[in-house]
């Protein structure tokens, strides 16, 4: 282990400590959460799905940051990118529960999703995580995938947040091999769609925070994406 893993390492618990151990801290998270939905959307995606990044970079080439990384556009794109998918889960979670109750026998799923763990928040749960990652993730991990190709044209400069993406010249250059095979087929039904499921059974104002956290495992499935490229 080297002294930037001991580093982040100690980083992360002192940054997390203060939740654990600190009512008042929770509580403020909490009414942070409900009062401003969206930003707080923006921070949690914007640090914890950078941090992902950092640390897939960690494992491809042994340092959590280089020049040409971009660190700050990485920040504020991610940020975005997480007011998109909070927006996304919100209206997931309500109309596909909606849809069940009207087209099937999932009687009393709406109100299940709004209550304690139980098997019909599970199953709304998953149909909600079923949906979202067939129709909605693939849009947005393409979206993603070019911001960051567009990111690494400017060599990481916050210039890039100004400057036009040229989509279609990324979308050509993608490699949607790996796209396709690795990141669509593999990681949406091994790792999303049971991840989101979790998600969806969480309190409310965990699921944006714990979908952010999955995010730092998408850092990693990144990583493993530009290694199998290689």
């Amino acid at each position: 282990m080297k002294k930037s893993d001991f580093l982040v390492i100690v980083i992360v618990i002192l940054v997390l400590l203060p939740f654990f151990i600190s009512k008042p801290v929770y509580d403020t998270f909490c009414s942070l959460t409900a009062n401003y939905p969206l930003w707080m959307a923006f921070l949690k995606f914007g640090i914890l799905a950078t941090f992902g990044e950092m640390l897939g970079q960690r494992i491809k080439t042994g340092q959590y940051y280089h020049k040409g990384f971009g660190l700050f556009p990485k920040f504020i794109v991610w940020g975005l990118l997480g007011m998109w998918i909070a927006l996304a889960m919100s209206v997931f979670k309500v109309g596909i529960p909606a849809f069940m109750e009207k087209a099937s026998c999932f009687a009393g799923v709406t109100d299940a999703m709004k209550s304690d763990f139980t098997w019909l928040k599970l199953a709304g749960a998953f149909f909600v995580s079923v949906m979202m990652n067939t129709s909605f993730a693939p849009v947005f991990m393409t979206v993603h995938k070019i911001c960051d190709m567009h990111i690494a044209e400017h060599d990481g400069r916050a210039v890039s947040l100004i400057r036009p993406v040229q989509v279609r010249q990324h979308i050509q250059n993608l490699n949607w091999d790996v796209q396709w095979n690795f990141v669509f087929k593999k990681t949406i039904p091994l790792f999303w769609i049971p991840a989101h499921t979790l998600t969806f059974c969480l309190p409310g104002e965990f699921q944006v925070l714990f979908a952010a956290f999955c995010s730092i495992i998408l850092g990693l499935f990144l990583s493993i994406a530009a290694m199998k490229k290689q």
